[in-house]
C-alpha cells in the first residue's frame, strides 16, 4: 500500500518544501546475513533477491486516502509548478487510441478554456506508478483544482507575454532535449518489452529458483572454542538449546533464543551457510563452527523448499529490469556514430 508518507516525500520532494518523515519500523541486520540482502529482524530473516514484489493493499487492493491530504500535497507541489512539474517530464504516450469526443466530456472551464477528461486521466497516468494505487475517482479534485491552477497560470503568462522572453524560451529548449530523448527511448521499450519478453527473461530466471531450499536455524555464538565445546555438553546432556542461547550466546540473536529465521544458500556467511545445510531437521552441530564472528553451535529447526515467485509476482522487477537494458542499448547505439569530444570545466581540451 502506497503511504502517505511515500506520497508528502514525493510531493514535497519536487515542491522543494521539507516534508517532516515520520519514523517507522527500524530494521535490524545481524552480522551473518551478507550486506546485499536486507535484514528484517531476529538477526538474518531478510529479503531474497528477485523475491516477491508489490504493495501491501487493502481489502479492495487500493490506498486510500483523504480528499483533503491529497489536495494539501498537489497544492503544495503547485507553488513550485504545478502538474506540469509533476507530471510534464514523463514521456508522450505514444500508443494510447485516440479519445473519441463524446468519451472526452468537459470537467472544468477557465474564463472560457475547457479543460478536458481526457487532460485529467492523462495526469493521473503521468504519476509514478506506485501513486497511481490510489483510485482517480479519489485523487480526481486534487488533480483537477491542480489543472485548474497551472491553466490560470498559462493564461496569465500568455498575457503577459512570458512565452516570449528568452529565459522561457532557454527553458522550453532545454525541457524538449529531455523529451526527444526520454520519448525515443520509450519508443523502444515499448517496441521490445511486450509480453513475450517478459516471459522469456521469467523462464531465465527462473529456471534455478524453483525447489530451493531453505533452512530455519538457530545458533549460540561464542567467543572462544572452548566455550563453545562447553555448550555442546550442556546441550548433549539435556539443556534446552532455546534458553541457552538467551543465556549465553553474545550474538544479536541472543534474546530470541539464537532463531535465524529460515534462509537460503548465499545468505550466510560460507562456513556457516555449509553446517546448517549440512545438517537434518533437528539435529545440531557436534563440533564448533568458526566464523569471522565467532564460534557457533548450530541447530537445524526445519528445512523447506521454495517454490519459485510467479510471473504476475515478478513482473514489475522483469519490466524495470528490461527498460534498463534497453535504454543502455539505446545510448550505447548511439554513441557508436556520434563524434564526441570532451572538456574540462574550465574549458580546456580533456586529456
Amino acid at each position: 500500500m502506497t503511504s502517505m508518507n511515500q506520497l508528502w516525500r514525493f510531493l514535497g520532494g519536487i515542491a522543494g518544501e521539507q516534508i517532516e518523515a515520520r519514523p517507522g519500523p527500524v530494521n535490524a541486520g545481524g552480522p551473518l546475513r551478507h550486506r546485499k540482502f536486507a535484514s528484517h529482524s531476529n538477526d538474518c530473516h531478510g529479503a531474497r533477491a528477485l523475491g516477491r514484489v508489490g504493495f501491501n493493499s487493502t481489502a479492495d487492493g487500493r490506498s486510500s486516502f483523504s480528499e483533503k491530504d491529497l489536495f494539501m500535497t498537489f497544492q503544495n507541489a503547485l507553488r513550485a509548478g504545478g502538474v506540469a512539474v509533476l507530471m510534464g517530464m514523463a514521456p508522450l504516450s505514444l500508443s494510447a487510441a485516440p479519445v473519441l469526443a463524446a468519451d472526452d466530456p468537459v470537467v472544468a472551464t477557465v474564463d472560457g478554456t475547457k479543460i478536458m477528461r481526457s487532460e485529467v486521466t492523462e495526469a493521473y497516468s503521468r504519476l509514478p506508478a506506485e501513486y497511481q494505487q490510489v483510485p482517480l475517482e479519489q485523487i480526481y479534485p486534487a488533480l483537477l483544482n491542480s489543472l485548474i491552477d497551472t491553466k490560470l497560470a498559462a493564461i496569465r503568462a500568455r498575457k503577459e507575454k512570458v512565452h516570449e522572453s528568452p529565459e522561457f524560451k532557454e527553458e522550453l529548449a532545454a525541457f524538449t532535449e529531455r523529451l526527444l530523448g526520454s520519448t525515443l527511448i520509450q519508443r523502444a521499450v515499448d517496441a521490445k518489452v511486450t509480453d513475450d519478453a517478459i516471459a522469456a527473461r521469467y523462464a531465465e530466471v527462473v529456471k534455478d529458483m524453483g525447489g530451493q531450499v531453505e533452512v530455519h536455524a538457530r545458533h549460540i555464538l561464542l567467543k572462544t572454542e572452548d566455550e563453545a565445546k562447553a555448550v555442546i555438553k550442556d546441550l548433549a546432556g539435556g539443556a534446552d538449546f532455546a534458553d541457552t542461547a538467551k543465556k549465553k550466546s553474545t550474538g544479536p540473536s541472543g534474546p530470541n533464543g539464537g532463531d535465524l529465521g529460515y534462509f537460503g544458500k548465499g545468505q550466510m556467511v560460507p562456513e556457516f551457510e555449509q553446517a546448517a545445510f549440512a545438517l537434518d531437521k533437528g539435529a545440531m552441530t557436534q563440533a564448533p563452527v568458526k566464523t569471522q564472528f565467532g564460534w557457533h553451535v548450530i541447530k537445524v529447526e526445519d528445512k523447506r523448499s521454495q517454490p519459485a515467485p510467479s510471473l504476475e509476482e515478478m513482473e514489475p522487477q522483469i519490466r524495470q529490469s528490461l527498460t534498463r537494458e534497453i535504454g543502455a542499448e539505446v545510448t550505447k547505439e548511439l554513441r557508436k556514430t556520434a563524434k564526441i569530444e570532451r572538456f574540462n570545466l574550465d574549458g580546456t581540451p580533456a586529456k
